[in-house]
């Protein structure tokens, strides 16, 4: 239970931190595999919208007094009179004791709305993506490996100071732009920049970065048109939960010969399965096994 400071009323809202799917490995074995959780979380100060945050949705009610607390919103505990959680609404109401809100000062260069629900501009998008289909591409094994050792010639900022992520537009196995950024979402951006500035579509394109798979990473390359996602690293469970709304074909892990296909799995061709073990000649595994 969360511990209650100064008579505020909290919730104790918080959600499963991981999901179970299945996923297919680079055999075509199925593979069961836990996704971090990941759910928006609308932040309302006095009816005020705030911000929408993605969470694992483990601590909400910390999460919103920390944000309120870090971004200058509140500066006294004491003036916090409760905090609830919503989760069918995915939003979170505090209300205080002020008698003036001086908060709204850092709002002035955005639309303020009223009222409980999705934040504005989030369910504004959410419903966009609704209707987007990317389009139905179908992508080869052999493809995914080609792409990765041909990534090895990039990542020149990394290999010499670390602390950046990589994301890769890619036709076919052919690297098109590699853009890296202290921030992923920075790399995405730039490379859809540069989409729209050169007039390139999306349908035949793999996109690779080195971060999550969040909700927000296949938001991006959704509106980008982009039908296959590509990443080193894991996925959340709501990031998979649009790529298959979306139509995206969604891999994560992928690193040397390994892979976990999560979404698309019908567009998805192997033609390069790695080799299976070898069985040692006959007569050798018992040699080996007398030596020891």
């Amino acid at each position: 239970m969360l511990a209650k400071r100064h008579d505020i009323e909290m919730t104790n809202a918080g959600l499963a931190s991981c999901y179970s799917i299945q996923a297919l490995d680079e055999n075509g074995e199925a593979r069961a595999l836990e996704l971090a959780g990941e759910r928006a979380l609308t932040i309302y100060l006095d009816k005020y919208e705030i911000v929408t945050l993605m969470t694992i949705g483990a601590h909400p009610e910390l999460l919103t007094l920390g944000y309120l607390k870090n971004q200058g919103f509140i500066e006294a505990i004491e003036d916090i009179r409760a905090v609830q959680v919503d989760w069918e609404t995915e939003a979170v109401a505090v209300t205080t004791r002020l008698t003036e809100h001086t908060f709204l000062e850092k709002l002035a260069n955005r639309t303020i709305t009223t009222g409980c629900g999705q934040g504005t501009v989030f369910g504004r998008l959410m419903d966009q993506l609704k209707e987007i289909r990317v389009p139905n591409l179908a992508v080869r094994q052999s493809t995914i490996y080609a792409v990765l050792n041909a990534l090895r010639e990039y990542n020149e900022v990394y290999k010499r100071a670390g602390a950046v992520h990589g994301c890769a537009l890619c036709r076919g196995s052919e690297i098109e732009i590699f853009v890296e950024d202290v921030g992923r979402h920075n790399a995405v951006d730039a490379i859809a920049g540069y989409m729209w500035l050169n007039a390139i579509d999306g349908a035949d394109k793999l996109f690779y970065t080195t971060g999550r798979l969040t909700s927000e990473m296949v938001i991006k390359v959704t509106q980008m048109g982009i039908p296959v996602l590509l990443s080193r690293s894991g996925a959340t469970q709501f990031g998979h939960e649009l790529a298959n709304q979306a139509g995206v074909t969604m891999l994560s892990r992928a690193k040397g010969r390994h892979f976990l296909v999560l979404t698309g799995a019908d567009r998805f061709i192997y033609d390069a399965r790695p080799e299976a073990p070898r069985s040692p000649p006959e007569g050798q595994e018992s040699t080996a096994k007398a030596g020891r």
